[in-house]
């Protein structure tokens, strides 16, 4: 079950980011002092923002034709239920209409949106979007710095304001350095995040706890933070969040465990349900839980190191759950079936991206949901 644990790339880029929480909000005129609040996945999309790319100062070169070609998948698939827009290099255009089988002959469109970009993983370098007060919709930039300057950035630290602007949709800016597997949140005023992640030096330095919490309860409408410890260094992100747990709705949660007792995330798991079974909700009721065991059979073609072998790095778009297999039959079933019962009015999709897989990623890190517009 370990994830993304690239070949880190010493990056020479500096985003100068003020230490001081709430600075940069108390400086935007167009937000001022509104609340904000981020809907859970589950409610309704207007889109679903991806990217096209596989760079080779990132990827080896072996994995890329396999890369992109999971990247068509998973936007075909989304695309059964809700349009796609997707960031590709003008170079790549041709070869992604060839994979998409053509740009109309899905259910709902896929939008080419010409962007240069370092890497794939749009749920950490898109914006979150939230709704302001005013119900209108902002697009957040949490700083993307390529998890702590590990990995070359430039052109992915651009993405966040390329598509708020793109979207016509205001810019909310923080000093948090952040991403969008940070954190996962029930929508009605309770987010789950790692400690290792999020009180890190290598994105917020000289930040207390407390100025941190005090950020996102105004960015997200947040009430309360549940924090799991994590793990730093283990992989490129320091431990997301969204590989150990994810919301379905307020008070009901989905849990990884991995049962492979000679990998370092059996015991991170076994402490995250240990922790999340006496966490309490906002009403102090008891969380319902569903733990999602990964598979113990994987494709080891581009190797296993890295490979992210979790069922819980599923996607929640309009009308469906597209979820990932891995080969194990047994394991693969069993997942489904847990899934389809805790979103029974879904359809569940599952699809094989083991070439993502074995980057580390999963269909969730690949995607980043636009809400509808109030």
């Amino acid at each position: 079950m370990n994830r993304r644990n690239f070949i880190y790339t010493t990056s020479i880029f500096s985003l100068g980011i003020a230490l001081n929480a709430n600075s940069s909000l108390k400086k935007n005129k167009d937000v001022g002092s509104m609340k904000f609040s981020m809907p859970e996945e589950s409610t309704k999309h207007k889109q679903t923002w991806m990217s096209f790319v596989a760079k080779d100062y990132i990827w080896e070169k072996r994995q890329i034709p396999s890369v992109k070609r999971n990247l068509a998948l998973i936007a075909k698939t989304i695309a059964k239920y809700e349009p796609v827009s997707i960031l590709v290099s003008k170079y790549e255009k041709e070869e992604a209409i060839e994979l998409l089988d053509g740009l109309d002959t899905h259910t709902f469109p896929i939008i080419l949106v010409e962007k240069e970009i370092d890497d794939l993983w749009l749920r950490d370098t898109g914006p979150t979007f939230v709704y302001g007060e005013d119900n209108k919709k902002y697009g957040i930039d949490f700083n993307f710095n390529g998890w702590g300057e590990d990995q070359e950035h430039e052109l992915d630290s651009k993405v966040a304001s390329f598509i708020c602007n793109k979207t016509k949709t205001a810019i909310i800016n923080t000093d948090l350095v952040l991403e969008g597997g940070c954190f996962e949140i029930d929508g009605e005023g309770i987010a789950i995040l790692t400690e290792s992640c999020v009180l890190n030096d290598n994105r917020n330095p000289n930040m207390s706890k407390k100025e941190i919490e005090e950020e996102l309860k105004y960015l997200l409408g947040l009430k309360k933070i549940i924090w799991l410890k994590g793990i730093k260094g283990k992989d490129i992100t320091d431990g997301h969040t969204d590989f150990y747990v994810r919301f379905v709705k307020a008070g009901e949660i989905v849990v990884s465990y991995d049962p492979d007792e000679t990998s370092y995330d059996h015991q991170i798991t076994k402490d995250n349900i240990k922790t999340l079974k006496n966490a309490r909700d906002l009403n102090g009721k008891k969380f319902k839980i569903t733990i999602l065991e990964g598979p113990m059979q994987i494709n080891e073609k581009f190797g296993y190191k890295d490979f992210a072998a979790g069922y819980i790095g599923y996607y929640v778009c309009n009308g469906a759950v597209i979820m990932q297999s891995f080969g194990d039959k047994y394991a693969d079933k069993k997942a489904k079936k847990l899934l389809e019962k805790t979103f029974p009015n879904r359809i569940i999709e599952q699809i094989r991206i083991d070439a993502i897989a074995s980057g580390g990623g999963s269909i969730h890190c690949a995607t980043q949901q636009e809400p509808i517009d109030l």
